[in-house]
């Protein structure tokens, strides 16, 4: 397991365009049968991917956690991003198709990771978080019949937002937060470029109270997104490539503009849950 350090705003506004990728960027996710985690000292978040292929991968606690296993002391989302897959906990299989999620509850021991179909594998990407309280394990789907544990995610959480005219015309699906899918602290989801639009979350905001973790995809080979963070009053960017993550810190804003339409997930950990917990910064304050 990858360690990163926390960072103060006094400090990254001196960081080069190297230093910035080495504290913020995770550009090595997603290896054929692997699970690669990155454990971030801001808010405790494990950003990570599995890529089972030839086989099935299982999630291991690793020295970093001193726990008996991962989720001892932690809960987790997962969204797929690739082929048909299937994720085992404690012995049950959830099968988990493209673009699903699944919320598993603090306390589950055994948890493994398959694909469908090895020539076009799953690729989980996961999320988790420090917890106090064990909520019900359910997969999350965007259509479909609910069940006791299966969740799908409700109209009024499938916002369309923004305009072509703005170019920020987008689709924010809401998978893990209160009044769905409940958690202890983490929410996560995936919000999607309509064709023509290039900005995310433009004007943008900060929240003091939760960090965030931005996975970029769907962005083609000669594509890229500019990811921009910082204080308002001195912003910085990042490149980013397809399949690849950043790192925002509660004082740092954090929004995109791509040289195309592409698709980002979103996962945020801290002390509130209120989505709309926001300061928003006008557009004349930025420098």
């Amino acid at each position: 397991m990858e360690l990163r350090t926390a960072c103060s705003p006094k400090d990254e506004k001196y960081y080069d365009t190297q230093r910035l990728r080495q504290e913020f960027l995770i550009d090595d996710l997603f290896h054929p049968d692997e699970i690669k985690l990155v454990y971030s000292h801001i808010d405790r978040i494990i950003t990570g991917s599995a890529v089972p292929v030839s086989k099935k991968l299982s999630l291991e606690a690793g020295e970093e956690l001193r726990a008996e296993y991962f989720l001892q002391r932690r809960e987790m989302g997962v969204i797929n991003i690739g082929g048909a897959g299937i994720i085992t906990i404690d012995g049950r299989d959830y099968e988990v198709d493209y673009k699903q999620g699944m919320y598993v509850g603090m306390g589950k021991r055994d948890v493994s990771f398959a694909s469908g179909d090895a020539s076009r594998p799953a690729k989980f990407y996961i999320n988790s978080a420090p917890a106090h309280v064990t909520y019900p394990t359910v997969l999350i789907k965007r259509e479909g019949t609910p069940s006791e544990d299966v969740v799908i995610i409700k109209d009024e959480n499938k916002k369309e937002l923004g305009s072509l005219e703005g170019s920020n015309h987008r689709v924010i699906n809401k998978y893990i937060l209160p009044g769905q899918v409940e958690s202890c602290q983490l929410e996560m989801g995936m919000t999607e470029l309509k064709p023509g639009s290039v900005w995310n979350t433009m004007p943008c905001h900060t929240h003091d109270r939760r960090m965030e973790v931005y996975l970029y995809f769907d962005i083609p080979e000669d594509a890229f997104v500019c990811h921009f963070m910082g204080e308002p009053r001195e912003t910085r960017h990042v490149i980013m490539r397809n399949e690849q993550a950043v790192i925002s810190p509660s004082w740092s804003i954090h929004s995109g503009a791509g040289t195309q339409a592409y698709t980002f997930i979103w996962g945020m950990v801290g002390e509130n849950q209120d989505f709309d917990d926001m300061d928003d910064v006008a557009m004349q304050d930025f420098m």
